[in-house]
């Protein structure tokens, strides 16, 4: 007890009287600002990822996949949607031209590098997608 007592009495702190209110007030002003600042519910409503390829390769063997997983986590559907054509172009501007809310994704598409081989592209992809995100790297080996 003896150590307990001494151990407390180096621990007193010493703050100012301004800074003690202001930080009571900021104490009793949190629960307040926490009800005010909730995150919306994401997804409310079914989901698009969109393959930019032709059914029957990697990327359609993976969409799914992926969909599945997040239906299961976020309990909400992921609906896998094939828009071959155009070297992924096709894909690529279905999403480019879809609300810009989040229910709309775009799964391996290569729109960087069709951006030089195609003269005339209805969609500049650097200043119409955001955020990319990564899912793999490399293929898996056998």
């Amino acid at each position: 007890m003896r150590g307990l007592r001494a151990l407390l009495g180096r621990m007193v702190v010493n703050l100012p009287r301004r800074q003690f209110l202001h930080l009571a007030a900021g104490a009793a002003a949190l629960p307040a600002a926490s009800r005010i600042a909730w995150a919306q519910a994401y997804p409310t409503r079914p989901v698009r990822i969109v393959v930019p390829f032709a059914p029957g390769g990697l990327t359609d063997i993976i969409a799914p996949l992926i969909g599945q997983r997040l239906s299961e986590r976020l309990r909400q559907q992921f609906i896998v949607e094939n828009r071959p054509g155009a070297g992924s172009n096709v894909g690529t501007e279905a999403v480019v031209n879809a609300p810009p809310d989040g229910y709309t994704l775009l799964v391996g598409a290569s729109s960087a590098i069709n951006v030089t081989l195609y003269e005339k592209n209805s969609i500049s992809v650097f200043s119409a997608t955001s955020h990319p995100s990564q899912v793999s790297s490399r293929a898996p080996s056998l």
